[in-house]
């Protein structure tokens, strides 16, 4: 009974069966109330009282001395229509051509004229083609129907039980075809999740059903398609992250090797390098764990109203002897009434760092690097911009990927860890800005990000 399409199915067919059970008790005696009132007026109309009634106005040209017809048809037994066992005993009462009742010798009308609905149920007794009077005709406590006419009412009655149990069973054919129908897609999808659960990760549920249902299919997919994607995203960090691991634990490891062989002698030079390879792996694992608390949003900002010259001016000078050693120009451009941004000013001077090192990377000799700050309404705009080598069309997507490189060739010494541009893409969107890029095999490349005046 847990099951829902049982539940749906039930409930279609309790619903179902009272309203059908409602509706054929009411039309039975609706249907026996009209048949006998019919009955009725048709015993009064062959009983010939409509041809005495119309003769005396005829004679007359009145109603006067009616009530005495009137009492005779109201009598036991009289008239065709009440002759014999099977006969409805029959009320009558007369009012004129304006309704207004003449003689109602058993009080079947409901006040001193005939309302509306009693005047369309009257029979009317026309004299030369003009209406001179209705006569009510109803059914007096007594009497039954004639055999016939009983054996009708009672076959009329089994047609609306046996139609009210055949809409019943339809209906409650329809209701578990119906549940079966709302309950497919959410069978679907709990098999859909239990395969999630176990691992298959690219199992997806066909839409279906009522437009809820399928919403909720549509989101289930996206989870899946979402939760693959983390995965596989999973993967590739861990296979890059053993990748990079492996290198500077290799050169370690081989170093120690060949001293403990007595291949390398145990010098200080030995030792520094072996130290040299650890601080790499260092700023690896602290990039890893930087960028990690940045993506799961837990990375801790001192936001306030922050002035970005003072930080561009501060990036050049940290630069500024690297860049001369290099043959490279590097200077910082923005306005004096440049408005302050809301930002973490070490957060940003960490955002400028990695962008002008890779900068530097891709500027040869008798380069330019430049670092500028507009303002643009809301917003102040930072770029950074060099004239060197340029990023290829195909590398330009995957620039901010974890320990991506355009230029395969660049050692892990020179290039550092691959981190720099992701994580600079987190911090911004720490700091509800955008970061961008556009660049020109050849012509240079221009990163850019945007932050909200304080």
């Amino acid at each position: 009974m847990k099951r829902l399409w049982i539940q749906l199915t039930l409930s279609f067919g309790l619903v179902a069966l009272t309203a059908i059970v409602t509706v054929a008790l009411l039309a039975n005696t609706r249907a026996a109330t009209t048949f006998r009132g019919y009955v009725v007026r048709s015993q009064v109309t062959d009983s010939g009282l409509i041809g005495r009634l119309e003769r005396l106005y005829r004679e007359q040209g009145s109603w006067e001395g009616v009530e005495t017809i009137l009492a005779a048809q109201s009598g036991p037994g009289q008239g065709r229509g009440g002759q014999g066992l099977g006969a409805l005993r029959s009320s009558v009462a007369l009012a004129d051509a304006q309704g207004q009742l003449i003689a109602d010798p058993n009080g079947i009308a409901t006040g001193n004229s005939l309302d509306v609905r009693e005047r369309d149920n009257a029979l009317p007794i026309t004299v030369a083609n003009e209406t001179v009077g209705y006569l009510l005709v109803s059914e007096s406590h007594g009497g039954s129907l004639p055999g016939a006419a009983e054996r009708f009412l009672e076959d009329l009655n089994d047609i609306f039980w046996w139609s009210a149990l055949l809409a019943a069973s339809i209906g409650l054919v329809l209701g578990l075809l119906l549940a079966r129908s709302l309950t497919a897609p959410l069978n679907r999808l709990a098999h859909g999740a239990r395969r999630i659960a176990q691992g298959q990760l690219d199992e997806r549920v066909p839409p279906g059903g009522p437009t809820e249902v399928s919403q909720v299919a549509e989101a289930f997919n996206a989870m899946a398609a979402s939760l693959q994607a983390g995965e596989t995203e999973r993967r590739h960090m861990v296979a890059d992250i053993a990748h990079e691991l492996r290198t500077p634990l290799t050169v370690v490891q081989g170093n120690l090797r060949a001293m403990l062989d007595d291949v390398y002698p145990l010098s200080k030079s030995e030792v520094a390098t072996i130290y040299d390879t650890t601080l790499s792996l260092r700023r690896l694992v602290d990039d890893l764990r930087e960028l990690s608390l940045a993506e799961a949003g837990q990375l801790e900002l001192h936001l306030s109203p922050t002035a970005i010259g003072p930080l561009l001016e501060r990036t050049v000078t940290l630069f500024e002897e690297l860049a001369a050693s290099q043959q490279i120009t590097l200077y910082a451009t923005y306005a004096p009434e440049l408005p302050m941004v809301t930002g973490d000013a070490e957060r940003l001077t960490q955002v400028l760092r990695n962008l002008v090192s890779n900068a530097l990377h891709h500027t040869p000799a008798s380069g330019t690097i430049s670092l500028r700050a507009t303002a643009e309404g809301s917003l102040v705009r930072v770029t950074v911009e060099d004239n060197g080598t340029g990023i290829a069309a195909d590398d330009l997507p995957h620039i901010f990927e974890r320990f991506y490189r355009a230029d395969r060739s660049r050692s892990r010494d020179r290039g550092g860890s691959g981190l720099g541009l992701a994580i600079t893409q987190q911090l911004i969107k720490l700091h509800n800005g955008t970061l961008g890029v556009t660049s020109e095999p050849g012509q240079g490349t221009c990163f850019w990000f945007t932050l909200s005046v304080a």
